[in-house]
């Protein structure tokens, strides 16, 4: 029997322009699209937005529940920065592909250029 690899997760952190860094409801609908494009299922979800203040604070965060795991981002925008990961599990098929797909949409979303970038085979 071969030995069972759970999958893959990408741990990054980017910077963004600020004003996308704050658009919770845009990342809700973006993040949905991403759900649905890769074939993945929803089971729960949690967004917050921070209240802003004369700093350029108010980011958010965003945590989204899977049959495959999940999907988080948290924002900074008076840093210009976010932190994201993606982890999605092969129970029923190989979903690396979607997991590297998932990364480079978000990037692409937020206008992001990568700080760091981390993937663990587990």
């Amino acid at each position: 029997m071969l030995p069972y690899t759970p999958g893959l997760h990408i741990l990054a952190t980017f910077a963004a322009p600020a004003p996308a860094l704050r658009d919770a409801d845009a990342c809700r609908l973006f993040f949905d699209a991403q759900v649905q494009a890769f074939h993945l299922e929803k089971v729960g979800e949690a967004y917050h937005v921070f209240a802003g203040d004369e700093t350029g604070a108010g980011g958010f965060t965003a945590v989204l529940a899977l049959t495959e795991s999940h999907l988080s981002i948290h924002t900074w925008p008076e840093y210009g920065l976010a932190t994201f990961d993606v982890f999605l599990s092969n129970f029923r098929r190989d979903n690396s592909a979607a997991v590297r797909g998932i990364y480079e949409a978000t990037l692409t979303f937020f206008e992001g250029i990568e700080h760091s970038k981390t993937e663990v085979r587990r």
